[in-house]
């Protein structure tokens, strides 16, 4: 069977966003990833170490093609001497653990931050294909199609009655809880031929460039953790961040992520200055209405059109959830939609829930307080109450 990871492309924009902006910041950071499956499984994934391994020692022989480096080259907020980076670049086994505690299976990152950060996607859709292999695909995929062809008709149905200002636009943000590779390919291929109005690209590097559409994203919650150990105070870590990714970009790539710590201590120190220099924000936590109610609310006080603004809404979303957010802003603000695992891991079998996240950095705990209960991953409990009293944010 082909190993499943293609080319180290193929991982989400802001893998390369925010590799960018370390390096060229805080190139010497050190970092821990951690592998947690929220969910039960229908089997012990630690059935599944082995496969894993071997995967990853795959992985670990790719580099970059030409062709590819030329395609990040093309992309106008990649820095020249990013990409020659990238030239060299090639991950190191040493850097990543895999084990098992009982059922369950244990995957540690740990190494430099510029080098490490790069596993998390990758791995997360190692999992999870070599997970859903056990199942039948053919099934699978037929029944995928079918929930895929219902969503699309629900969306031309919606669209056609729609008068908001703003029309209804989405991106596919599902690489890392894909079913398969090439469940997804076909996903994105269909939702090209027939939604171009509406679908606006992907957040999956390698099939931007296969299918010529454009790649989406900008900043994950690591980029904001990690300033949590950058030297800052901690109450100015978010500040910071912002700070240096308007650094970095200059104006490119100006959606800001609202909660490390929560909207409401993200948009304390959202101030006019950030306010006019991002594009907009994105929710992945929260009620999204209450939470987009609260942002429209802050641009008011800052004296900013929200109609010149964004909102991405990106947690855990379904088109009938996105089309209900739609409506209800769309003609006060741009709302866009990141949908995931509802587009490219549909298919009758439940999905998993796994992430790989940032739990420490420069020897120093990090930690987000989500405004959704269940999405806190953290080692150190210390911290996390610090964090906690310093933002005035609850533990939930």
């Amino acid at each position: 069977m082909k190993p499943i990871v293609r080319s180290l492309l193929e991982t989400d924009l802001y893998k390369f966003t925010m590799w960018q902006a370390l390096l060229h910041s805080h190139p010497g950071a050190q970092a821990t990833y951690f592998f947690v499956c929220r969910s039960k499984p229908s089997f012990p994934l630690a059935d599944l170490a082995e496969e894993v391994n071997r995967e990853l020692d795959h992985l670990c022989t790719l580099r970059f093609t030409e062709d590819e480096l030329e395609y990040l080259r093309s992309l106008r907020f990649m820095k020249s001497d990013f990409v020659d980076f990238l030239t060299i670049f090639q991950f190191q086994r040493k850097f990543i653990q895999v084990s098992t505690d009982g059922e369950k299976l244990v995957i540690e990152a740990t190494g430099p931050q510029v080098h490490v950060m790069g596993f998390e996607i990758f791995t997360l859709y190692i999992v999870n294909e070599l997970y859903f292999r056990r199942y039948d695909h053919d099934q699978c995929h037929a029944e995928g199609r079918v929930r895929l062809a219902n969503k699309i008709r629900f969306i031309k149905r919606e669209v056609a009655s729609m008068t908001g200002r703003h029309p209804f636009a989405f991106s596919d943000f599902g690489v890392r809880r894909r079913f398969s590779a090439e469940l997804h390919d076909e996903v994105v291929e269909t939702l090209i031929r027939e939604l171009p109005e509406n679908f606006k690209g992907t957040s999956n590097v390698y099939l931007a460039k296969q299918y010529g559409i454009r790649p989406i994203g900008t900043m994950a919650h690591e980029y904001l953790q990690s300033y949590q150990a950058f030297g800052v105070r901690l109450r100015d870590f978010q500040r910071a961040a912002l700070e240096g990714w308007v650094h970095e970009f200059r104006g490119e790539l100006g959606t800001a992520l609202t909660d490390v710590v929560g909207i409401d201590a993200f948009l304390a120190d959202f101030d006019r200055y950030f306010g006019l220099l991002y594009d907009g924000l994105r929710v992945d936590s929260g009620d999204p209405i209450v939470v987009g109610e609260k942002i429209l609310d802050h641009y008011a006080k800052l004296r900013i059109d929200p109609h010149t603004k964004r909102i991405t809404f990106s947690d855990g979303l379904n088109f009938e959830k996105a089309i209900e957010i739609h409506k209800h802003f769309c003609d006060r603000v741009q709302p866009v939609f990141g949908i995931g695992t509802n587009l490219t891991n549909d298919t009758g079998v439940p999905a998993l829930n796994i992430v790989m996240k940032l739990v420490s950095c420069n020897g120093q705990a990090v930690a987000k307080i989500s405004d959704t209960p269940g999405k806190v991953l953290n080692v150190d409990e210390t911290f996390l109450r610090y964090l906690s009293q310093v933002f005035g944010k609850p533990l939930q």
